[in-house]
């Protein structure tokens, strides 16, 4: 396996002084976004694609620092009711496909979006509950969408030879893993999961059942490290639907966490153990998204926490046995 960080807390810095900055702490691979909202800041999509020059040197740099790239992020809604917004997400998706098949990344990462709930809506639905009946008919009606726009995209990334991770989020229309794996077989098998324990946590999904689940079908194409905090005195009375502002964890039933600091080592030993026996072996990214940590310290932490945990070296074979 290798170490990986998505790299938004490191906007501040340049793309080298970022890489320089995680080599040194012994961190293998880097996901940079490419669009969405997790902008382009490091990895301008416009300046690489279709760029030789360019893209031979970024390999040079990439090369200087002994570091690869797990993954191109490219998170935005490309299901959106407004056609303009969808159709800026889904030519950012589809170029980001393209962009890592010319420098040879095997996935983008992104999320599956959300649709209204019928034709004539004008913002995204996230149906939680299937009454009444309108409900489960607006779920229809998002699924048969994206049936549609996901097929498209699937061939795309099969043209490629490029997988799509996606990042089942709340909000989004794939937001658990057999969501994910329906749309997975209503398309082909490029459309997989960029696992996310963040978003299972506060769903009371367990995070090493939902990797046997989907990784007994090859449907893992990437993975993300990152903790959450269920905050018990708030969500016995508020539960853990919290619509309440991330910037303020000291209000919420649950807040996102730096690895380490929801759940500890033991948890994240089985996480990595249970990603190797379903036959995983590519990068725990490690995704920042901590209020209570500044992204140096976070990452930092998350850093030298994990490093010991995700294993380098392929297994063997069984000696003694």
């Amino acid at each position: 396996m290798k170490l990986g960080v998505h790299t938004p807390p490191l906007y501040d810095r340049s793309f080298e002084e970022a890489l320089s900055f995680l080599s040194d702490r012994g961190v293998d691979a880097v996901e940079p976004g490419v669009g969405g909202y997790p902008g382009d800041t490091h990895l301008d999509r416009e300046t690489y694609l279709d760029a030789p020059e360019a893209q031979a040197d970024l390999r040079r740099l990439l090369d200087d620092h002994e570091m690869e790239i797990s993954a191109l992020a490219s998170h935005d809604n490309p299901l959106h009711p407004d056609d303009e917004r969808a159709d800026r997400a889904r030519t950012a998706l589809s170029e980001a496909i393209r962009l890592a098949d010319q420098l040879d990344v095997s996935a983008v990462t992104c999320f599956s979006g959300l649709p209204a709930g019928g034709p004539n809506d004008e913002v995204p639905n996230w149906v939680t509950a299937p009454w009444p009946e309108e409900h489960a008919d607006a779920l229809d009606y998002q699924w048969n969408l994206a049936t549609d726009v996901w097929a498209d995209l699937a061939a795309h990334a099969a043209d490629h030879g490029v997988d799509v991770a996606i990042e089942m989020h709340p909000n989004m229309l794939v937001h658990e893993p057999h969501g994910l794996l329906r749309l997975r077989e209503a398309t082909n098998d490029r459309v997989g999961a960029n696992l996310d324990p963040s978003h299972f946590y506060w769903q009371g999904i367990s995070i090493t059942d939902a990797i046997r689940l989907l990784g007994e079908r090859d449907a893992i194409h990437h993975v993300h490290a990152k903790d959450t905090r269920i905050y018990d005195a708030e969500a016995r009375t508020r539960g853990v639907l919290d619509g309440r502002p991330y910037a303020d964890p000291a209000d919420r039933s649950w807040a996102f966490r730096t690895v380490g600091y929801g759940h500890g080592a033991r948890h994240w030993k089985d996480v990595v153990s249970t990603l190797r026996m379903v036959g995983y072996d590519g990068a725990v990214s490690i995704e920042h998204e901590d209020a209570l940590a500044s992204p140096t310290e976070g990452l930092e932490a998350a850093i030298e926490f994990l490093r010991p945990i995700v294993f380098e070296e392929t297994p063997g074979d069984a000696y003694w046995a």
